[in-house]
């Protein structure tokens, strides 16, 4: 294997973990801003929201714990956990390449 190819595929790793770790940080970002009851109107505060939303839609609501935290911690941290895992699974497997 050429080293190009090798560093190609290390970046492209790189990038990958990166991007799973900018994911995760936006859902624990949201996690951590609905623990301490952040204001919803402020535009920050609803911009994270609206993006762990879409992060989290397939596991958004998954869980039917009577507390609303609980199911916003379960929901949202079951995201940030599966983007960790598979992406830096992901990019250290092509590291190996």
């Amino acid at each position: 294997m050429s080293t190009h190819s090798h560093n190609g595929a290390n970046q492209a790793g790189t990038v990958i973990a990166i991007v799973a770790d900018i994911m995760a940080f936006i859902l624990g970002l949201w996690i951590l801003m609905y623990l301490l009851d952040a204001n919803r109107a402020n535009d920050l505060v609803q911009f994270v929201h609206d993006a762990a939303a879409w992060l989290a839609g397939w596991s958004h609501d998954l869980f039917t714990f009577d507390e609303a935290w609980a199911r916003v911690v379960a929901g949202y941290g079951l995201a940030a956990i599966v983007y960790l895992f598979v992406g830096h699974a992901i990019a250290n497997r092509m590291h190996r390449r």
